[in-house]
């Protein structure tokens, strides 16, 4: 191959490097306006955004409920008392989960509302709910909810109750 030609595969490959360079630059905006456009990874965004705007004026009784699936070999255990909460106001409560068993295991909470009008209100930021929990023989660990209840629940909603119900999944591999 001639000098030229050197030059200008020299020239394409700095072409190259630059344009892949600009187009992993313009990733982050660019995950950013599709997220807008889709809506998209932005609920726990809008519920921080919302916790700024507490309304103090009133407040929710959130009662906590732990379940288990019938026969299984978990004790999972709800915070003992209510929560009062104002809508906007960011909330971090704690379940409690031991495995009874001589095995490891791994289950997964589902959550419910009650009354059912109440899950459209309900913004968890974290919780243990989206993910399983894989305990060793006798492990006892502590599970934290954190959420806002927005501020469009209905004023009339005094009580609001929040159920998870545990179900094992198998064995933790």
């Amino acid at each position: 191959m001639n000098t030229t030609g050197n030059r200008r595969t020299s020239l394409r490959l700095t072409l190259l490097s630059a344009a892949m360079f600009a187009f992993g630059f313009a990733l982050v905006p660019l995950y950013d306006v599709f997220c807008d456009l889709t809506g998209l990874n932005r609920d726990a965004a809008q519920a921080l955004a919302n916790n700024t705007q507490v309304d103090a004026s009133r407040s929710v009784r959130i009662e906590l409920v732990a379940n288990v699936q019938d026969g299984a070999l978990w004790r999972f255990a709800a915070p003992r008392l209510p929560v009062e909460v104002h809508p906007g106001e960011l909330v971090r409560v704690e379940y409690e989960l031991e495995n009874l068993s001589d095995r490891p295991l791994v289950g997964r909470a589902v959550p419910s509302y009650a009354p059912l009008a109440a899950a459209a209100h309900f913004k968890k930021i974290d919780c243990f709910c989206f993910r399983e929990q894989h305990l060793a023989p006798h492990e006892k660990v502590r599970l934290p909810v954190l959420f806002v209840l927005d501020r469009g629940v209905a004023r009339d909603m005094k009580v609001v109750t929040l159920s998870y119900t545990f179900f094992a999944l198998g064995k933790r591999t």
